[in-house]
């Protein structure tokens, strides 16, 4: 499989002159600051466009945001899914939050070199963060049923989108046992939309807020 921006026109032809140029510069940046500050496993770089990239964009093919939509990304550690996502949609408002300091010094850092003005980065928890936002992504961070106590208030009330609002979760795995308490969460498994190994068992998990600003 490429591993460079081709792999991503494959699956996103439409990409502007100025996208396919952030995302050229992500093959850049991410190794150098890799370097200094460990965001990304060394035997993952050599995958970056599959394994972080594309993977990130998964959520694009479950949901096309609307211009004005709101983002939180939580655990988003290097940037994952948020900078890929804000690159792919532009007139998209992301925060992007993670409890690790030094990871939070490279997403501004690349977000500035690429000029992201819709990607706000800050050092805190979900459960900080005082905004409410339309969507909420994230990779993997943590069982469902805890991610879900750290964001259930961060909800707007008004939907706009094509899903209503809620939680958008890359997610790997068997996830009966883990979503057996949300009986209205939607599955889009990622093999059906990307190709390769890498993404057999790779899915993105809706959960729209209706069925958890309760718990």
């Amino acid at each position: 499989m490429e591993n460079n921006v081709q792999l991503l026109l494959n699956y996103f032809p439409d990409l502007t002159q100025e996208q396919i140029e952030r995302f050229n510069r992500l093959g850049v940046l991410y190794p150098e600051w890799n370097d200094k500050i460990n965001v990304i496993s060394r035997k993952d770089m050599d995958a970056l466009y599959e394994r972080h990239i594309l993977h990130s964009l998964g959520i694009a093919k479950a949901i096309t945001f609307i211009p004005g939509t709101r983002i939180l990304d939580v655990g988003t550690g290097g940037g994952f899914p948020g900078i890929p996502l804000a690159i792919l949609f532009p007139d998209v408002q992301f925060h992007l939050v993670d409890s690790i300091g030094k990871k939070i010094q490279v997403v501004k850092a690349i977000a500035e070199d690429l000029d992201l003005k819709n990607v706000f980065a800050s050092h805190d928890r979900a459960e900080s963060v005082n905004e409410k936002f339309d969507f909420v992504v994230s990779r993997a961070v943590t069982q469902m049923p805890r991610f879900v106590q750290w964001v259930r208030r961060s909800f707007l009330k008004q939907s706009r989108n094509p899903l209503p609002n809620g939680i958008l979760y890359l997610k790997g795995g068997d996830l009966k046992e883990e979503l057996a308490s949300f009986p209205q969460a939607l599955i889009f498994d990622l093999d059906d939309f990307f190709r390769g190994e890498f993404f057999s068992t790779k899915k993105v998990v809706y959960i729209p807020a209706s069925a958890i600003s309760g718990r």
